[in-house]
């Protein structure tokens, strides 16, 4: 409509433990004004909600479900509906899990296990479209491609999600990554930006050398370091 609703944030969320479901609802809608949970108990009515209505903003995602691997039902929306943001919500927070999800286009991790004020600060910061991942060992991150030298410690910028500039980024390269962390491709990023594909992917390299990282995973989850470390000075 064109009253003050297209302020909402529309928020799906999945959890097949109804203690949980509830809790999280009222922790959510209690962050802001502004956001709209719609809280649902399975696989099976999450697909019926995105298929029926197409405007949440965020998909926060249990990992075990009932009826469905929760990885599948990431991959599934991730490749349904690519401009929507999902976050995984998992009683586990093993890297390798932590890994798997960003690696589907996930754009945040959030172990159950925090506490309340840990768990509302990382809710906040993904419904504003930061990025949380736990904190993990850059070790862990690298295993995943190949061994690598861990890049120089930058100092991060005040703000909650590092400044890009303090990577020395420039703007365009900013958009790149802004873009690159949203799981979106090349091509997408090219026809965003009016830029030609070859040219992207220049951007993106420079931006992955930058973050000290080779690929776009290792970026979601270098990235959402930086916003620990900064969260947690």
């Amino acid at each position: 409509g064109t009253t003050d609703d297209t302020q909402a944030i529309r928020v799906l969320l999945v959890d097949d433990h109804p203690l949980i479901l509830s809790a999280l609802k009222a922790m959510i809608e209690n962050l802001s004004p502004g956001v709209v949970v719609n809280a649902v108990s399975s696989a099976a009515a999450a697909r019926a909600v995105l298929q029926a209505e197409d405007d949440h903003d965020l998909v926060l995602l249990d990992l075990q479900l009932g009826d469905a691997n929760g990885f599948e039902l990431l991959n599934e929306v991730r490749r349904t509906d690519p401009e929507l943001s999902v976050v995984v919500l998992s009683s586990s927070d093993r890297a390798s899990d932590v890994i798997q999800a960003i690696d589907l286009g996930a754009m945040g991790f959030l172990p159950k296990r925090m506490t309340t004020e840990d768990l509302a600060e990382a809710l906040r910061l993904v419904i504003a479209g930061g990025i949380y991942v736990p904190t993990m060992t850059l070790g862990q991150v690298h295993d995943l491609d190949e061994p690598r030298a861990a890049p120089a410690a930058r100092a991060p910028a005040p703000d909650s999600m590092p400044s890009f500039e303090s990577m020395g980024l420039t703007p365009r390269q900013a958009d790149v990554l802004t873009l690159l962390l949203q799981g979106k491709s090349n091509k997408d990023i090219a026809r965003r930006l009016v830029l030609s594909v070859e040219t992207v992917k220049d951007h993106v390299q420079a931006v992955l050398r930058a973050l000290g990282v080779s690929s776009r995973t290792q970026a979601v989850l270098a990235v959402g370091q930086m916003t620990q470390q900064q969260r947690n000075r």
